[in-house]
């Protein structure tokens, strides 16, 4: 029989259920409990994924499992991840990979003295549109992306660059392939005590520019990324799950491939419904069982944390500079 591993969950919110579903439906994993001080909470929850365990402390849940998702509020993340490291157990960290980025070079640290796996949940890395994309040989010198949605109560302990735009974020790291060198950004605060929308733009070390907007406040939901190379342009839509990509060159010869404009192909490609979050947890696990490599670890989490922080940093003088001018209300 197939070696399962034994994994439990901390957080029995949104995604803390969502984790916990998957996992009681994951053939090589093994749903030990969860923990959430919110008993009643969890108790739901346990009996939704057919009555598992609920532990009545995060020490139990450390003691009665191989591995554990983390999946509590951000300003928990630290903490949680710290006692399951430290007790030698692997872990998916939900994104932000924590709050502060000494919090998450301590857990970086920790997971690689101990020679555990420590994975963030960046869970767009494994939609199938993103998945086929990063097979691509793409250089982008231009980024436009674009995370809008209404507003849900939900995530808005932390702002909407840790909330939505980090996925981005990320996905902009990965694409250029280089350093960030420059940011502006602009944000305000319109239902919650953070931001809820924001638009940054980041400049990368080989020139590269991308465009980030997120929104928790709006009236549809968006997802949507376009990507300027030298003799491509690429329109990704992540709800739709279409990539379209128009090369120039690619047709040499054989007339006008688009109305007007010589030399251009459209190549589309369709894809279908994907769980990404059960693939998140199925690399999690395979990572842990076979020793496959990471793509999303520590070191990925953190970048993505230093630009977000960054990108608040920005937002936060620039909102000081309005408000000496006199142009705030």
């Amino acid at each position: 029989m197939e070696r399962r591993l034994s994994v439990a969950v901390a957080g029995a919110g949104h995604f803390g259920r969502y984790h916990v579903l998957k996992l009681a439906a994951e053939p090589r994993a093994r749903l030990a409990g969860l923990f959430d001080p919110d008993r009643a909470r969890a108790g739901r929850v346990a009996a939704e994924a057919g009555g598992c365990r609920v532990f009545e402390s995060l020490d139990a849940m450390v003691a009665g499992c191989e591995a554990a998702i983390i999946a509590t509020p951000t300003f928990a993340h630290h903490a949680t991840a710290k006692a399951v490291l430290a007790a030698g157990r692997h872990a998916l960290i939900e994104k932000p990979i924590a709050a502060t980025l000494a919090e998450a070079d301590e857990l970086i640290a920790l997971a690689r003295a101990r020679g555990l796996v420590l994975q963030v949940g960046h869970v767009e890395r494994f939609s199938p549109v993103q998945v086929a994309l990063a097979r691509r040989p793409v250089r982008p010198l231009y980024m436009e992306i674009t995370r809008i949605a209404p507003y849900k109560p939900r995530g808005t302990d932390v702002s909407v660059i840790l909330d939505l735009m980090i996925h981005d974020i990320d996905l902009a790291l990965a694409l250029a392939k280089a350093p960030i060198t420059s940011v502006e950004a602009v944000g305000a605060p319109l239902v919650s005590a953070t931001e809820d929308i924001a638009n940054a733009r980041l400049g990368f070390a080989n020139g590269c520019v991308a465009a980030i907007t997120a929104s928790r406040v709006s009236q549809k939901t968006e997802r949507r990324m376009r990507l300027y190379e030298a003799d491509r342009y690429t329109v990704v839509d992540f709800a739709a799950r279409t990539l379209r990509a128009y090369t120039r060159g690619a047709t040499r010869g054989a007339g006008e491939s688009q109305p007007g404009v010589p030399d251009l192909a459209l190549a589309e490609e369709s894809f279908p419904d994907a769980d990404a979050l059960a693939a998140e947890d199925r690399a999690f696990i395979a990572s842990v069982l076979d020793g496959a490599p990471v793509l999303v670890d520590g070191e990925v989490g953190r970048r993505a944390l230093a630009a977000a922080i960054e990108i608040a940093d920005n937002m936060a003088a620039r909102r000081a500079l309005w408000g000496q001018s006199g142009l705030m209300p």
